[in-house]
């Protein structure tokens, strides 16, 4: 008999049907923010291939000030191509207009709800949340022990799952894997020790897709998926995952299923919003349901879940707890959060009631103030589209301003 437990999270590439949705409705609302950075904005996007072409639907609502025009058809076109998607072969052209047909189904938000989230409107004079709802941030200190994980407070199976996605997305498009397209997907199963520290991989999973190979091997299938293995684990796996987690026993399946050509949308059709497990925390943190791409930060589906995460990393940061997690929860056209929980899972090294009352004094979870102190009305939420939303590094121009560290917080939690 052996001790501890297995636990696996997934990630998919930016190629992938539902992540090109995500990246087009986030592009989207980048554009719209950079034209009017009060603009209202919840985009649905959907993609699906077919033998004689392509499709990109544009759904939702967009409220933006009357000397802009965005043009949405451009900026999803060239999203899908700046992913590798300009060959009907790799799923779609997206810059072909003939093989690529753009539908736009936009309309304005509702009057009743824009007066209960602009500041000065509606029943009350603060800025309101977006909509009802509940949202999670959770952080952890098990990705801590590895020196190139440092800072990231992350579920160690989620942060090199999205780490191996980002991986082979960049290695596709830079020619570190020539043979590759865009589509991709991967898969970490980590072993923990029963006190629930990571112990090593025990599973890495990566499904690839790529250009017809059949030339180089001749038409043997075992070779062929014998050197994209190869190719795979050492320029990718290697590269990604500590080598102290890697041992002989370490089980690494690299396309499972064998040949893996057809892919991206003419394979399988993509939705925004479809990936809110692989976007937070591998099914380790509990999620509250919204999604987060092509919606502003109004939505607090996606600020206040940027500020829970914020607030939690601080927490296990600051040596409170070594795992943390914050609800929040609103109701419509309301500014004060109706309830805040904070949960430690028995790790606290104060009482959970102590640490809530901290928190509160820390941070302010009003979607005006969060919008403020995180800096939200700036264009930085495509390039959270693909690779997580969490356990990312923060970026000089306001990108990802949730997994900073303030470090006149932490005094705060430290000392109360």
């Amino acid at each position: 008999m052996t001790s501890g437990y297995l636990f696996t999270s997934e990630s998919v590439a930016a190629g992938h049907p539902d992540k090109v949705c995500d990246n087009i409705s986030d592009a989207i609302l980048d554009a719209c923010i950079k034209a009017d950075p009060r603009a209202r904005v919840a985009l649905e996007t959907f993609v699906k291939g077919m033998d004689d072409g392509s499709y990109i639907v544009l759904g939702g609502e967009i409220t933006i000030d009357v000397d802009h025009r965005i043009d949405y058809e451009g900026i999803a076109r060239k999203t899908a191509a700046e992913i590798g998607y300009t060959n009907h072969d790799y799923g779609m052209a997206a810059n072909d207009p003939n093989s690529c047909k753009v539908q736009v189904l936009v309309s304005q938000q509702s009057g009743d709800i824009s007066q209960g989230v602009t500041e000065g409107e509606g029943m009350f004079s603060a800025q309101g949340a977006g909509d009802q709802g509940l949202m999670f941030g959770f952080a952890t200190d098990e990705s801590e022990a590895w020196d190139s994980l440092k800072g990231h407070y992350m579920p160690l199976p989620a942060l090199l799952s999205q780490q191996l996605t980002l991986a082979l997305s960049a290695a596709g498009l830079d020619g570190t894997l020539e043979w590759a397209r865009p589509d991709a997907k991967s898969q970490v199963t980590i072993e923990y020790a029963d006190e629930g520290v990571p112990t090593r991989a025990e599973t890495v999973v990566i499904a690839i897709q790529h250009d017809d190979l059949r030339g180089m091997f001749d038409g043997d299938e075992a070779e062929e998926q014998k050197y994209i293995q190869q190719q795979v684990t050492e320029k990718i796996i290697n590269k990604v995952i500590p080598a102290e987690l890697l041992d002989s026993k370490t089980n690494i399946i690299v396309n499972g299923t064998g040949r893996f050509e057809k892919g991206g949308p003419h394979a399988d059709a993509g939705l925004t919003g479809r990936k809110i497990i692989v976007d937070t925390y591998g099914g380790m943190g509990r999620h509250g349901g919204g999604a987060f791409s092509g919606k502003d930060p109004s939505k607090v589906d996606r600020s206040a879940a940027y500020a829970s995460r914020w607030a939690a990393k601080h927490v296990v940061a600051s040596g409170l707890a070594k795992r943390c997690e914050i609800q929040l929860a609103y109701a419509i056209g309301v500014a004060e959060p109706v309830s805040v929980r904070v949960d430690t899972f028995g790790t606290g090294t104060i009482s959970e009631d102590e640490i809530s009352a901290r928190v509160s004094k820390a941070f302010d979870f009003r979607p005006a103030a969060i919008i403020s102190e995180l800096g939200l009305l700036r264009p930085i939420f495509r390039r959270t589209a693909a690779g997580g939303h969490f356990g990312r590094t923060p970026e000089e121009d306001g990108g990802f301003s949730w997994e900073g560290i303030d470090n006149s917080r932490i005094e705060i939690l430290r000392n109360g």
